[in-house]
């Protein structure tokens, strides 16, 4: 997914989490972006993505 700024970004929702009642699949409550350009932005991250399932991210 592109996004337009470096660094990590930190879960701040996953719907699937256990305190929520999921699976606990994610991205261990955070990612680094890479230097490859998606979606029309300068950087991407890579994720993991829980099935039936809502993640919201914040740069840190």
């Amino acid at each position: 997914m592109g996004v337009p700024i470096p660094g990590g970004y930190r879960e701040v929702v996953n719907s699937d989490a256990w305190v929520y009642g999921g699976s606990n699949i994610g991205n261990f409550g955070g990612v680094l972006a890479e230097q490859h350009p998606s979606h029309g932005r300068p950087y991407s991250l890579n994720l993991t993505l829980p099935p039936l399932s809502t993640l919201i991210l914040r740069p840190k």
